[in-house]
């Protein structure tokens, strides 16, 4: 394995020994590869995935698009879909990447479209 991701993997680690998501406050983990983007809700007491989205989903209905509006497109998606499973309040987990880019896209559009980290 690189260095690389043996230190995302350490920052990771890291994150996840205080951020703990549960059904009423899911935590938003987002894994992004250098061509796609997956966002999901996690409630972490019960091993559960709540709801998720990526970026091979909205690519077949929305065309072509940069990676930056993808991002963006999956994080209004997914805070609609919690929003009608009634979950308003979510903990963010960026998952050892930097906040910036589609990691930050995601977030911002979450937010915008309702959630509060």
């Amino acid at each position: 394995m690189l260095e690389k991701q043996r230190k995302r993997q350490r920052r990771q680690k890291r994150i996840r020994a205080k951020v703990i998501g549960t059904k009423k406050c899911p935590r938003l983990s987002i894994f992004r590869s250098n061509q796609h983007i997956h966002v999901q809700l996690i409630d972490d007491q019960k091993g559960q995935t709540l709801v998720s989205s990526n970026d091979l989903k909205i690519k077949t209905v929305k065309g072509k698009g940069s990676k930056i509006e993808m991002a963006t497109e999956i994080g209004k998606q997914v805070a609609e879909k919690a929003l009608e499973k009634k979950i308003n309040k979510i903990v963010f987990d960026r998952s050892g990447y930097k906040y910036h880019g589609r990691v930050k896209a995601v977030a911002e559009a979450a937010r915008q479209a309702g959630l509060k980290f």
